[in-house]
């Protein structure tokens, strides 16, 4: 089973799909003007603008939802993932796929807003399975990835970060990953029956503190190796360019890995960041476009740039050839995941380092499986908008608490392969939809943009850009 599953990771993360990936993020870069760039000081203004509704949730707590999905075990064991199979040349790649990724963010969390819907309850739904139908008009389409994702988010990704939790609470005190799996299951449990607005509060309380605490540890460790910097960044272009001799025979595993893990973080293109997107209640389409692509900047520049200076600084970390013979053996016996993370801020923090750096995982890792649930319950609410069917939501809660327990108790390298296909599946499906889908969203940035500029009304009004079936906002108007 396992070879069957190696396999097919390898043919999902295949070349053409990390050249899809960049080629994706660096076209809509191209054909947004680097929005990423011009935009930031509006990206950070919107974050604070607007109130949640009885349908839909303020651009913060969807923010802070997508930063749930977002900011997870990616950005401790993906980065150190990414270190020992790519190299420190791996950072390099993943800010590439991050700066780029931004935009590709943009235009999907835009698509999302613009064919967004209510549901039977009154609460807003939306993401690809919806623009793929609405826009492209192949409903068959929109149901592959609907069901994609429910088993993506729903039965394959979770077990990773449970996987992680579990690895992050027996190195820093010893439990037993069947006591972590039943602790996590529980309060899973609460969480995903309470409902969107439930899952929405948790985050917007839950993931600015998570991630703010991390990152000021992170800065702690680094004034106190204030004196590495430059040597570690000198490090991460060198091997990103394979003018570290060290480094040489994993040039081509650095983009690879950098990518891999950089998307697997920050998610621009796979088509999670839509969900929660579409759930804001925003005046304009491209005004959420705007807040999800900042989602990038600090998942990727701040939190995982966090962590990878962290481990590189400090010299904590391994580094594994193609032919998985050590290049670097800082860290013998520990095995890749949250422990290079770990042994980074015990080695500055004795007796600490390891107990924070489990509870961020803890947090980091329970808020994106809460996120999870959330895009899996908003697939299944498209596949039950024409027939009632409540019992594929129960499936899917008793499927992801099962997936949660085995992904805690087994093995990383499974949790991993398993999640890695997931996120593959999704990103095949949503980038080739959004580089057909384009046009909306890109007339949406526009249109913003000059409304902006002139003083006009903050208003969208699809029938004035001849963007076709976008009802809510028809309706709207």
């Amino acid at each position: 089973m396992d070879a069957v599953l190696n396999w097919l990771n390898s043919v999902l993360w295949s070349r053409p799909l990390i050249a899809l990936c960049l080629g994706a993020g660096l076209y809509f870069s191209v054909r947004t003007r680097f929005m990423q760039v011009r935009g930031v000081g509006e990206m950070i203004r919107l974050l604070f603008k607007g109130k949640s509704s009885a349908s839909g949730v303020s651009s913060f707590q969807a923010l802070a939802m997508s930063l749930s999905g977002r900011v997870g075990t990616g950005n401790i064991a993906g980065v150190a993932t990414a270190i020992a199979f790519g190299g420190p040349g791996a950072v390099f790649w993943m800010w590439v796929v991050a700066f780029l990724g931004a935009s590709t963010a943009y235009v999907e969390s835009t698509l999302a807003q613009i064919y967004k819907e209510k549901d039977d309850n009154g609460q807003y739904r939306g993401g690809p399975a919806y623009y793929i139908e609405k826009a492209m008009g192949q409903k068959w389409y929109a149901w592959l990835f609907a069901v994609v994702t429910v088993i993506a988010t729903g039965f394959l990704l979770p077990g990773v970060q449970a996987n992680s939790i579990a690895l992050g609470m027996n190195t820093a005190w010893g439990i037993a990953p069947t006591v972590t799996a039943a602790v996590v299951v529980i309060a899973l449990g609460f969480i995903i029956f309470g409902g969107v607005r439930r899952i929405a509060t948790f985050a917007e309380v839950v993931v600015p503190f998570m991630a703010l605490g991390y990152i000021l540890v992170a800065l702690v460790i680094l004034f106190l190796n204030m004196h590495m910097l430059p040597e570690v960044a000198a490090l991460i272009f060198r091997s990103a360019f394979g003018a570290e001799a060290a480094f040489g025979a994993v040039l081509g595993l650095a983009v690879e890995w950098g990518v891999k893990r950089g998307i697997y973080s920050n998610e621009a293109g796979q088509g999670t960041g839509p969900h929660p997107a579409a759930a804001a209640e925003v005046d304009h389409p491209a005004q959420q476009g705007y807040v999800q692509a900042f989602s990038v900047y600090v998942d990727t520049l701040l939190v995982c740039t966090a962590t990878a200076f962290m481990i590189l600084s400090t010299g904590m970390y391994n580094v594994m050839g193609p032919d998985g013979v050590a290049i670097v053996s800082n860290l013998p016996g520990v095995e890749v995941g949250p422990g290079f993370a770990q042994n980074a801020v015990e080695s500055v923090m004795p007796g600490f380092g390891k107990m924070f750096v489990a509870l961020a995982l803890l947090f980091f890792a329970f808020t994106t499986i809460v996120a999870y649930y959330y895009m899996a319950e908003t697939n299944i609410a498209y596949i039950n908008r024409k027939v009632h069917r409540p019992w594929i939501t129960q499936v899917l809660r008793i499927g992801l608490l099962a997936t949660v327990t085995y992904g805690a108790v087994h093995e990383a390298a499974s949790a991993w392969t398993l999640g890695d296909i997931g996120v593959g599946l999704m990103a095949w499906l949503n980038i080739i939809a959004i580089l057909i889908l384009q046009k909306p969203a890109l007339k949406a940035l526009r249109d913003y943009e000059w409304r902006k500029k002139t003083g006009q009304p903050i208003r969208f009004d699809p029938e004035a850009l001849q963007i076709r079936n976008a009802d809510f906002w028809r309706d709207r108007e």
